[in-house]
């Protein structure tokens, strides 16, 4: 009998119309296009503007565009894994509502929060339940409305952050395709260096919290800077170590776009020359639990069948890791 591997099959994405420039932030905070651009690469991120629309519009947008590019039915998938950091609400999953709204009646759902590391774990995740055997289809999502919890008056996240989202479905392979190895971490150390203070339940929403300005992301940038160009790079080194892989065995790295330095450091510490490494972060920002699928999607036309692909992401809490896996098919 073959071995189940998980392999993607498919992938779709969404990002919002609205264009939030480097330009525009020099007149709503104190910096310039030359800053941000050198510091993270950075040029422009899309928020969604709309009101009464969350991470939950963009999600759908997504699995939509999925669906309708590769014409599946959305009756045939079994499970939706909704990666994000900035739900629609409080104790109603994002994801069951996603997949009502695209009709995938058929499937169960759930919400995985991990926050910059949220797709890179619900690979893990969508992996281990097709290699049970038991699952056929399932998509797992990726998406985060960061605009809703940035203060657009802190220059050290506004300029970092934008809106966007991205899906893939992992289907069964027998040709040693998909997700071959992953090597995930994290470190209760980092919760105190990215985080939002108010509206869980140490610190319950007040009056006071929202005049303090408490439900807002905050970040010590150098210290998460730090941790992430170590964590990642390790990670990456160490995945293709265990694989025993080489600088020429890899095609492509696709790492979390949080920083346009900590991507190269990673890529650097892999021996990866600058065109093996995709890169948009200059586009969208750091999308969050986007990045990841917003970077297949862009380059899907280059990523070839049987090409190796390393993962990489760093996101608060401290949570990252690293996944390697085969490309499954070519993009006609």
């Amino acid at each position: 009998m073959s071995t189940i591997t998980a392999a993607i099959t498919a992938v779709g994405a969404y990002v919002p119309d609205f264009v939030l420039s480097n330009e525009v932030l020099e007149q709503m905070v104190d910096t310039n296009d030359e800053w941000i651009t050198t510091r993270t690469g950075i040029k422009e991120r899309r928020l969604l503007k709309e009101s009464g629309k969350g991470t939950s519009f963009l999600a759908i947008k997504a699995a939509q565009n999925l669906l309708e590019k590769n014409n599946i039915d959305p009756l045939e998938i079994d499970l939706i894994i909704m990666a994000t950091a900035t739900p629609d609400m409080p104790v109603a999953s994002t994801g069951v509502y996603v997949a009502s709204q695209i009709g995938a009646v058929n499937a169960f759902a759930f919400d995985l929060s991990a926050a910059c590391s949220s797709f890179l774990y619900g690979m893990s995740t969508a992996a281990a339940y097709i290699q049970s055997g038991s699952y056929k289809k399932v998509m797992l999502s990726g998406a985060d409305k960061m605009s809703s919890i940035i203060d657009y008056t802190d220059r050290a996240t506004c300029i970092i952050f934008g809106d966007g989202a991205g899906a893939v479905l992992f289907e069964p392979n027998t040709e040693g395709l998909g997700l071959q190895d992953e090597f995930l971490r994290s470190d209760g150390i980092g919760r105190e260096y990215l985080k939002i203070d108010a509206g869980g339940s140490i610190l319950p929403a007040s009056k006071d919290t929202v005049e303090n300005g408490q439900h807002f992301v905050f970040q010590d940038g150098k210290t998460v800077f730090k941790y992430a160009v170590s964590g990642m790079a390790d990670v990456s080194e160490k995945i293709m170590q265990r694989n025993n892989l080489t600088h020429d065995d890899i095609n492509w790295l696709v790492a979390h776009q949080a920083n346009r330095r900590i991507i190269d450091a990673t890529a650097q510490r892999m021996g990866l020359d600058e065109s093996k490494v995709l890169i948009n972060i200059q586009r969208y920002g750091n999308t969050t639990s986007a990045t990841l699928p917003l970077l297949l999607s862009d380059f899907e036309h280059q990523l070839k069948k049987g090409d190796n692909l390393i993962f990489a992401a760093f996101g608060g809490g401290f949570t990252w890791g690293a996944i390697y896996l085969k490309w499954a098919y070519n993009k006609q």
